[in-house]
């Protein structure tokens, strides 16, 4: 009578007992992969920091360029205003007239320049 398949796997399916070198393995092969685990989910908390803080510098700088489009665009009417009030004025200028003497030099102190952008009452906000 032949013998089943099983009670011949069975025997060399069977290991022998675990010794206290593979026991030890063991533990230091978990408490790598629990290290490991620990490690991986540190990494993933400073990408997701690390996306967040790009994020939110993004925003910031969206607005800043925001407001720097529309410094622009009021810096650029305040120039088209000037030019022509230039305009309308040299014609009549005394000062730019030909056969007349030219103007003195003019000399502006440092502190004369830095004031505020809009100086005219069409563009105060």
């Amino acid at each position: 009578m032949p013998h089943s398949s099983d009670s011949s796997d069975s025997s060399f399916s069977r290991s022998p007992p675990p010794s206290k070198q593979d026991s030890s393995d063991d533990v230091r092969k978990v408490q790598r992969r629990e290290k490991n685990r620990i490690a991986a989910q540190k990494s993933r908390q400073r990408q997701t920091q690390k996306a967040d803080t790009l994020h939110l510098e993004s925003e910031d700088l969206e607005k800043q360029n925001a407001a720097l489009r529309k410094e622009i665009k009021q810096l650029t009417e305040e120039v088209k205003y000037f030019t022509s009030v230039l305009s309308s004025h040299e014609p009549l200028c005394s000062v730019l007239a030909p056969g007349t003497p030219s103007p003195p030099e003019v000399v502006y102190s440092a502190h004369a320049f830095h004031q505020p952008h809009v100086s005219s009452p069409r563009f105060q906000p």
